[in-house]
């Protein structure tokens, strides 16, 4: 395992318009003046958490996606990100971990938020999915995903970065910031949470505190309230210093999870 050089972006997100959406990300984009290993978006970050899916789904290899791979090429670097997709008549809330190469990995959504519908428009995911970067596991999940322990669970040492993409309300932001500091411990693991800001369509107001949490609940990053474009470095020592001081997960319960 190598140092990780992540970019997280905690955007303002244009409502259901994604060619506004990807021009302002962009162009935001352009401020970067390091190399990264990864650019993290939120959640639909081209439209904003909408179920309007006739208006904002797109196939695989749609036009995000090609924006996603331009990113890629351009950075050098591995650009993550979620949005709707449209397979075999249904619709999906899909990761996309897209790299400079346009080669990809997809993750759907699993846990489907059933207080906004989302329930009754998408088809939820089967399988959790692990990538590797610069020889770190790393597990890629959305936003309601985080209220589900078992489904985030890091057995056997499966992962050790767990990233959360999301549009998680101000509303219950006290949830999002007292959660993701849980996974991170009991999972001992790094643990990303990429939120936006600004209102969306619906007036639902986003406050952002996006953060990166430690394996030993650190904070690396946080940050409330206003848009951030901001380059970290995470470290395998801290990695393999929690694990080897506190060996936890070793007499952590065994279970199946069946879907």
């Amino acid at each position: 395992m190598e140092p990780l050089k992540i970019t997280t972006f905690q955007a303002y997100l244009f409502w259901e318009n994604i060619p506004k959406s990807l021009a302002y990300l962009g162009e935001k984009l352009r401020s970067l003046r390091e190399k990264t290993d990864l650019i993290i978006l939120p959640e639909m970050f081209n439209t904003g958490f909408t179920t309007n899916v006739e208006r904002c789904a797109e196939p695989m290899g749609g036009p995000t996606m090609r924006w996603m791979y331009d990113i890629a090429q351009l950075y050098d670097c591995v650009v993550a990100g979620s949005l709707i997709i449209e397979e075999d008549g249904k619709y999906f809330n899909r990761f996309i971990w897209m790299t400079s190469d346009g080669s990809y990995v997809q993750y759907d959504k699993r846990h489907l938020f059933g207080l906004a519908r989302e329930d009754e428009v998408f088809t939820p995911g089967k399988k959790r999915v692990i990538v590797e970067l610069k020889g770190w596991k790393v597990c890629p999940m959305i936003c309601y995903d985080l209220r589900f322990p078992v489904w985030s669970r890091n057995q056997d040492g499966a992962y050790d970065l767990l990233i959360y993409i999301a549009n998680w309300p101000d509303a219950r932001s006290g949830h999002w910031k007292s959660l993701i500091p849980a996974r991170a411990i009991e999972n001992q693991a790094f643990v990303i949470g990429v939120n936006r800001i600004g209102h969306d369509g619906n007036e639902q107001y986003y406050a952002g505190n996006s953060m990166c949490i430690s394996p030993l609940g650190n904070v690396v990053y946080f940050k409330p309230e206003y848009e951030d474009l901001y380059t970290f470095t995470i470290f395998p020592k801290d990695l393999e210093e929690a694990k080897s001081q506190y060996p936890f997960l070793k007499d952590s319960d065994a279970f199946t999870l069946h879907i």
